[in-house]
């Protein structure tokens, strides 16, 4: 086994990682194209979309229609259609395609809401909802993106959409209240203002929690109070301004770490994998043998390109870590390799800048066969341009199995 530099091939590898295409139904290739990316959005839709579960026709629909290119700059075009958060500048992101979905079909959308949006940013949530709704008004509290995404909203006619520049912890008190409330970024805490705007019995859709750690959750508004269900664990950007402010707990970004490497906190209530996010196709089983513990997370797949694996964001920072060990333990078995080169099992660590551009992705692997459990550990220099990173484990596009554990991230040199 060989451990690779990131050479500008692999960049391309991991690009592909995060949309593996399936074959479209006669339906969807009998349309005209209505632009020339409107068959990467259609197997966008059949892959990351229906594919991961999404099931409410009318979101489906709205996804399928909305111009997600329209709404990053124009050299980002090519990764518009990868099911993956894409920077847009000012260190924000667009949310990846599932969690648009995702987010829009939990909050039950009806053609009499007027919807409150928090966070602008590029105006492709605000478009989603769009058609699907009364009416949406959206706040950016950066004033470059939320200029950008009305001039985008404007030009593509999204007429029943309202934005404005300002802070989101204050909400938009002018029209409310409002039947559903969405936060497209993380504060610690609903802020009161977006809790008394909201209707009695009105939704309200919002991650929450610490800076790598947070909860999506579907709020209701009874008697005055919010009552929370926690749907699915997530990785959004925080919530700026007077919300951040607030923040009372804030990663060590000198000490960067995994949770629930060794998998022995096992899932929550919802089946998800403590500490991890963007959960497909695996699952927490029990061995006494298991190289950690008595657990360990595995991936299965058959269908080529679908997608399977796990994610996991933390903080480091390059100005005070010069050089980190990422090590696992891991097992394969019939693992083939899927449509796309660079379809196989992983460990891929990407290095984000303050911006959230991409500085470097580094890894471990990939696998495939079948083989015996065993460990793994390489040292990686971080970029001294990086503020935090995404941990990526999984089959990926590949078809078979493959089992990881005691997934650890270590600081081996400080500066």
């Amino acid at each position: 086994m060989s451990f690779r530099k990131q050479p500008s091939q692999v960049c391309c590898a991991l690009l592909l990682i995060f949309t593996s295409l399936l074959i479209l139904p006669a339906s969807v290739l009998g349309q005209r194209s209505k632009d020339k990316f409107w068959q990467q959005r259609m197997e966008m839709v059949e892959t990351a979309v229906k594919g991961a579960g999404i099931t409410n026709p009318k979101v489906i629909q709205a996804i399928q229609k909305t111009p997600r290119h329209e709404f990053m700059p124009k050299k980002m075009w090519d990764q518009a259609y990868l099911d993956a958060g894409i920077p847009i500048g000012e260190g924000q992101t667009i949310s990846s395609p599932f969690i648009v979905a995702y987010m829009t079909e939990s909050l039950e959308p009806d053609r009499e809401d007027r919807v409150l949006e928090i966070g602008t940013g590029s105006g492709y949530q605000a478009a989603v909802l769009s058609p699907l709704v009364d009416k949406v008004y959206s706040i950016e509290i950066v004033e470059p993106l939320g200029k950008q995404a009305a001039k985008s909203l404007k030009k593509l006619r999204y007429d029943n959409v309202f934005t404005k520049i300002g802070d989101g912890f204050k909400g938009w008190d002018r029209y409310a209240p409002y039947d559903k409330i969405i936060l497209t970024c993380s504060p610690e805490e609903i802020p009161k203002p977006l809790k008394d705007q909201l209707k009695e019995g009105g939704l309200m859709v919002v991650p929450m929690g610490e800076r790598h750690q947070q909860t999506l959750y579907l709020m209701k508004k009874v008697n005055g109070e919010l009552e929370r269900q926690p749907l699915r664990p997530t990785l959004f950007v925080p919530m700026t301004g007077a919300a951040e402010e607030n923040r009372r707990v804030f990663p060590d970004p000198s000490q960067p770490g995994i949770l629930n490497g060794d998998f022995e906190e096992g899932v929550d209530k919802s089946g998800f994998v403590n500490g991890w996010y963007y959960q497909r196709q695996c699952e927490v089983k029990e061995e006494v043998l298991a190289p950690s513990g008595q657990h360990f997370v595995k991936f299965s797949n058959k269908v080529p390109g679908q997608f399977s694996w796990l994610m996991q964001g933390l903080a480091v920072d390059g100005r005070r870590v010069a050089k980190i060990k990422l090590s696992a333990s891991i097992a394969c078995e019939g693992v083939a390799e899927g449509p796309h080169r660079g379809d196989l099992p992983l460990i891929a660590i990407q290095f984000l800048a303050a911006d959230r551009s991409d500085l470097a992705t580094e890894y471990i692997g990939p696998f495939q066969g079948t083989r015996t459990w065993k460990n793994y550990d390489r040292e990686i220099s971080v970029p001294v341009g990086a503020r935090e990173a995404i941990l990526r484990i999984g089959l990926f596009g590949a078809t078979g199995t493959a089992s990881f554990d005691n997934v650890i991230i270590r600081t081996v040199e400080s500066k």
